[in-house]
């Protein structure tokens, strides 16, 4: 469907360029379970969780793409920008479906989410709510900046930790401020699947009520996955870095559910930290956001600290 029904229990699934225009997904059944409920809801025919034979990262491709990224932030002409680095893999034996079972007792402080269908998938459990919408009043938060949690004291000063949460906090104000009046809560730190990172919660009561794939439009992506100037030259520089790293295009991606019932909540995440599969191949993907102090190494370590949370909170 291209707009959410008004009586909800429908799924918004799509890319990260959005370019499927028929993006709410209504199941012919809803099937409310419980973590312990699942296996026998699911039918998993004797199915065992997965293993995954890892492959190491290549450095040559993503280092061209952060030196290209750097020296446009270091002129002045872009501020912010996400590349993405993708660790692959081949599915050995088992089954990834079995790692909903991991997602739905997700760590404190994330979402579980995941879409299954025809040999393939993603799933993840992502500490980055895009929105949550009730009739005119919608939540959202910045979340960015990143480190292992006990490094915490270091952390609450570091001048390009706080640079890059800082960007996110100003572009969703400015996005939002034209629907409403915005509330802000001071930056706050958010523990979430063993990784640190700095959290800014938001609130606005629209001036009118809008359909939530609207509000989509209106804040993906947003500068934590994605770049700013949010302008078409920049999204397309961005585009063709996601193409030539050959990004996951679940990752990043607006995923969320309306509640069954008229005027029910949806819950809209920002699907990171996560894994994707086609068949037997694997991909783990990771983003990191360049900002003027920015350094290679210690992105390339954030983005194996981000890939490592995601395979212990999978127990892979």
């Amino acid at each position: 469907m291209a707009e959410a029904p008004a009586e909800g229990g429908v799924f918004y699934v799509n890319d990260f360029d959005l370019s499927d225009k028929r993006p709410w997904k209504k199941p012919s059944q809803l099937v409310e379970v419980s973590a312990d409920s699942l296996a026998q809801k699911a039918g998993w025919n004797g199915a065992t969780p997965p293993k995954i034979q890892w492959a190491k990262p290549s450095t040559e491709w993503f280092k061209m793409a952060f030196r290209r990224i750097r020296r446009e932030v270091l002129s002045k002409r872009l501020e912010k920008m996400v590349p993405v680095l993708t660790e692959r893999g081949t599915i050995t034996q088992g089954d990834p479906v079995r790692l909903l079972e991991k997602v739905m007792t997700a760590p404190t402080n994330t979402w579980g989410y995941g879409w299954v269908q025809a040999g393939q998938g993603f799933l993840g459990a992502t500490p980055e709510l895009l929105f949550r919408a009730q009739g005119s009043s919608v939540e959202t938060m910045a979340l960015a900046g990143t480190a292992k949690p006990g490094a915490q004291e270091a952390f609450l000063t570091d001048v390009k930790e706080i640079e890059e949460h800082e960007i996110v906090v100003r572009y969703l104000t400015e996005r939002l401020n034209a629907l409403g009046n915005v509330e802000r809560d001071p930056r706050g730190l958010c523990q979430a699947a063993n990784l640190l990172h700095f959290q800014t919660n938001l609130r606005v009561m629209l001036d009118q009520t809008m359909d939530p794939g609207a509000l989509v439009t209106q804040l993906h992506p947003t500068p934590a996955v994605g770049c700013l100037p949010r302008e078409e030259h920049w999204l397309t520089k961005l585009r063709e870095y996601r193409t030539q790293l050959d990004v996951p295009s679940f990752f990043g991606a607006p995923f969320g559910f309306i509640e069954p019932g008229q005027g029910n909540t949806c819950h809209m995440v920002v699907a990171i930290r996560g894994l994707g599969w086609t068949k037997d191949e694997a991909q783990l993907p990771s983003g990191c956001g360049i900002v003027g102090g920015s350094a290679f190494d210690h992105e390339w370590r954030e983005l194996r600290l981000k890939r490592e949370s995601v395979v212990t909170m999978l127990g892979l």
